[in-house]
């Protein structure tokens, strides 16, 4: 019996001692830092933009049909900047419609929700390029 008792004792001793968390420092250094990158930013790393953002979501989702020439019926390109900007509020309309109604794009199904407010949030901020 004390067998037993010291060899669970052993084990919830080892147990206790091998769950600490040496690095919890760490992050917090890491988080400061990642605070003082925003702060020299002055909030712009945030802005959503057309090369990061939106340029690969017309080029999965659009440019099939609204390529250069546009094909398949589409009434305009959006492989370039100008393109999409001067079309933006055109694309979200037609993004945010419901599957089967009239100009819903892309024809293949309504993109998620994300995807959508993505495009929201490029226009809200000014269509930034990069």
């Amino acid at each position: 019996m004390k067998y037993k008792f010291l060899l669970l004792t052993a084990f919830f001793a080892f147990l206790a001692t091998s769950c600490s968390n040496d690095s919890e420092d760490d992050l917090i250094v890491q988080a400061e830092n990642e605070n003082d990158t925003n702060d020299q930013n002055d909030g712009t790393a945030d802005l959503v933009n057309y090369v990061d953002d939106i340029r690969p979501i017309l080029q999965s989702s659009c440019v099939a049909c609204h390529g250069n020439p546009p094909t398949n019926g589409a009434p305009f390109s959006l492989v370039n900047f100008s393109q999409a900007s001067n079309r933006a509020n055109q694309i979200l309309s037609a993004m945010s419609r419901s599957n089967g109604s009239p100009g819903a794009m892309p024809p293949s199904g309504r993109l998620p929700q994300s995807t959508i407010a993505l495009v929201e949030q490029w226009i809200a901020d000014g269509m930034p390029e990069n």
